[in-house]
């Protein structure tokens, strides 16, 4: 019987997944759940993406199309760039990706060669340690502290170079797991500092859109050569659409479309389509939006109450990452019990974090309103 590779074995199961599976099981038992595990949205594609779908496949005709993405997306993507953070990209820097996680090993592939270690936050984002396990690479924890509000700061960069030297660096506001945004001066710092170290910075920036009275910068503000990663999965409610793109310097454009033509020749045509109409939804968009900032008020008032008043900084995003060390050293198991005692599905944090996760949890409010009153009345049931 034929064996996991080495790089398969190397990459740790995504543990959010794993706790949809057992939500979904419980639900297939006849048992309600309350999800708050995955960084889904409840809420559906906008109408324009809906009906711009429906058009093109009533044609019969869906393509392929070139590697790099359609050209009509490429260009509204650019101008949106222009619109909404004054940057000029030219738009054959634009690459359309299947969904930011292709746009992540892009990257990696062609900015990095085995061996090269690159410095990632913790707690972050698992698919981070994951890809760049699999492909070779040396994930460089970055130890993010509450001095800094738990965001990387240039300091914190240039430590972890000198600790050992890095080929690269990879950051994101607002962040997963807690939702906390880089200011525009810090992450200015960020990128000044890359730059005096020589390395590539790459930027992750698909919660764009959802932030919560403070402002979000693109790294293109400060480093024409960044390479930003976005996605039209959390702000535009495409999640399984699986479309993405990414914002490259000139010189790297050729060699991911060499890598983008031979991984997955291109992005769907139906979803770039649709991504293409959602730039006409922001009205619709900016209203789910508002729920999440309901969503996350009522989150912020009650959990003190139930002993998960410790969050990381909630600037964005839809998450809230809760410090459970009063209530358990073992998050795996607390979630588990919570699943099976309470019906409420959420994310343990060795996810994110190998060294600590085992204190905290994430919990999602992409759901309703409703949704996340019922998840406060069960666990304050559950935990009072």
């Amino acid at each position: 019987m034929p064996l996991p590779s080495r790089r398969a074995a190397a990459v740790a199961p995504f543990l959010a997944m794993d706790v949809m599976t057992a939500a979904a099981a419980r639900e297939r038992a006849g048992a309600g759940v309350v999800h708050m595990e995955v960084g889904q949205p409840s809420a559906p594609a906008p109408r324009p993406v809906i009906a711009a779908a429906r058009r093109a496949l009533e044609t019969g005709r869906v393509p392929y199309t070139e590697a790099l993405g359609l050209p009509a997306l490429r260009e509204r993507i650019a101008r949106d760039y222009r619109e909404r953070y004054g940057v000029s990209v030219a738009p054959e820097r634009v690459v359309i990706t299947t969904g930011s996680s292709a746009g992540f090993i892009l990257a990696f592939m062609s900015l990095f060669d085995a061996g090269d270690r690159v410095g990632v936050p913790q707690p972050g984002y698992p698919a981070y340690r994951s890809i760049l396990n699999a492909l070779d690479l040396v994930p460089a924890p970055m130890v993010l502290r509450p001095e800094d509000r738990f965001a990387p700061t240039a300091a914190l960069l240039r430590a972890t170079h000198a600790a050992a030297p890095l080929a690269g660096v990879l950051v994101m506001s607002p962040a997963n797991p807690s939702g906390t945004v880089i200011t525009p001066s810090a992450l200015a710092d960020l990128c000044a500092e890359a730059g005096r170290l020589g390395l590539p910075l790459i930027s992750d920036e698909i919660y764009h859109g959802l932030s919560y009275g403070v402002p979000t910068a693109t790294a293109l503000q400060f480093d024409p050569d960044a390479v930003v990663i976005n996605s039209f999965s959390k702000y535009h409610c495409m999640t399984g659409w699986r479309i993405g793109w990414m914002v490259v310097p000139e010189g790297l454009v050729r060699a991911i479309e060499r890598l983008a033509q031979n991984l997955y020749i291109s992005a769907p045509y139906l979803s770039q389509v649709g991504a293409l109409a959602a730039f006409e939804a922001g009205a619709e968009l900016d209203a789910v939006r508002d729920g999440y900032a309901r969503n996350r008020a009522i989150l912020l008032e009650a959990f003190p109450g139930l002993g998960l008043g410790r969050t990381h900084p909630v600037d964005g995003a839809f998450y809230l990452y809760a410090d459970v060390s009063g209530l358990t050293s073992d998050a795996p198991a607390f979630c588990r019990r919570m699943l099976d005692e309470a019906g409420v599905a959420a994310t343990p944090g060795l996810d994110f974090d190998p060294a600590e996760g085992a204190h905290h949890v994430r919990f999602s409010f992409a759901g309703s309103e409703d949704e996340c009153r019922e998840a406060v009345r069960r666990l304050r049931g559950w935990l009072g």
